[in-house]
């Protein structure tokens, strides 16, 4: 990636990072009105921003949070006195005769830190597969894809419009934000030859449509009744989780 490509997104995670607490911090102060406009404001840049990644730098499905995190403990790099011992020359493992098991010799054993159970053949060919699989370039997109992934950027934006158009409790901004997220799912399954972490993000998108069995109007009119009498029964009935549950 290129640098402005880089700083893009880290712009992007630093939003995603901080929103909550801007909007609850705005509302703190400045009230209702207050909350709103900085939920429209970061939206929007964040909408911006996604764009131009999307349109100019090509960057294909984008993931959330667009930073994946490092796991450093599949990161950690070896030790001062395991690189020695390797440099060395000394044998790492070790072939069972009759067995022709292999196993790590003693003389080879790295520090605690950075010690695994599994062979040394097995570490290196699991960290060349990760780095292989988070070197892989975005799957290019077609029109269709380009379309589908731009709806999904800019519906936070529709919604918040259709929200100020007919209101909170009306049905139109849920209805408009649910075909949205259908609509651009329903275009992006046409598309093969996904990477591991686009097909990760296309999977947690699709689980992510639950949600809207949580989201107004649908949860004050029908999930809300139905959740907390299934809450009293495990409450009631069940030992041990009446606390959690009230």
């Amino acid at each position: 990636q290129s640098l402005p490509q880089q700083k893009l997104l880290t712009w992007l995670s630093v939003l995603e990072c901080v929103e909550v607490f801007a909007e609850m911090g705005t509302a703190r102060v400045w009230g209702e009105m207050g909350r709103w406009t900085i939920i429209v404001l970061i939206q929007l840049a964040k909408a911006v921003l996604r764009l131009l990644l999307l349109l100019w730098y090509k960057a294909g499905i984008q993931t959330s949070p667009p930073i994946v995190p490092l796991n450093r403990e599949q990161q950690q790099p070896l030790h001062p006195e395991d690189m020695e011992d390797n440099s060395s020359g000394k044998d790492q493992t070790y072939v069972g005769r009759r067995s022709s098991r292999v196993v790590r010799s003693l003389q080879s054993t790295p520090s605690l830190q950075s010690r695994h159970w599994g062979s040394p053949q097995q570490r290196e060919e699991s960290q060349s597969r990760r780095a292989e699989e988070m070197n892989q370039p975005p799957t290019p997109l077609g029109l269709q894809e380009t379309i589908a992934e731009s709806i999904y950027i800019t519906r936070p934006l529709l919604h918040l419009l259709s929200l100020g158009v007919w209101g909170q409790r009306s049905w139109k901004p849920w209805l408009l934000s649910a075909v949205l997220d259908i609509s651009s799912l329903s275009l992006l399954s046409d598309l093969k030859d996904l990477n591991r972490r686009e097909r990760a993000e296309l999977r947690r998108r699709t689980i992510l449509l639950l949600y809207y069995l949580l989201r107004s109007p649908f949860y004050d009119r029908y999930s809300e009744g139905r959740i907390l009498l299934l809450l009293r029964l495990l409450a009631d009935y069940v030992p041990g989780v009446g606390f959690v549950t009230r």
